[in-house]
């Protein structure tokens, strides 16, 4: 792996998720990591839990707005924004009709391979860099 885990209550949480939400969540985490790597900027991105699903802040720099990874109601897995920005949104206005949104707050997956890393990597740089 190539981010490991520092926080084991995140790892044990990932780890209780289903095979195929679990992998799907595995490579969002993985986008988010590799994303905050490529921002000095941010400073550290802190991996914790945030009611009760992996979430990822920059406490240092709060520079961005906290994302969350999750399984929703409905099944699969969802990339989570703070549903009072404007990053979920202008996500979906710039990419329309590409990918399943859950009002402000979500992209749903149902399977990795709907993870477009080119894509899905510019709403991940502008949860990470909200607040500047």
């Amino acid at each position: 792996m190539r981010y490991p885990f520092d926080n084991s209550a995140v790892k044990d949480v990932i780890d209780s998720y289903p095979p195929a939400a679990r992998d799907g969540v595995l490579r969002l985490r993985e986008l988010i990591l590799e994303t905050a790597a490529d921002l000095p900027g941010i400073g550290p991105v802190e991996e914790t839990l945030k009611w009760g699903q992996p979430s990822y802040l920059t406490p240092v720099s709060k520079s961005g707005s906290t994302l969350r990874l999750g399984i929703p109601k409905t099944g699969g897995f969802a990339l989570y924004a703070h549903c009072q920005t404007t990053i979920i949104s202008t996500f979906a206005a710039t990419f329309p009709g590409q990918d399943r949104i859950e009002g402000n707050r979500a992209i749903l997956f149902d399977r990795t391979s709907q993870i477009d890393p080119e894509r899905h990597v510019l709403l991940i740089r502008h949860g990470l860099t909200y607040h500047l």
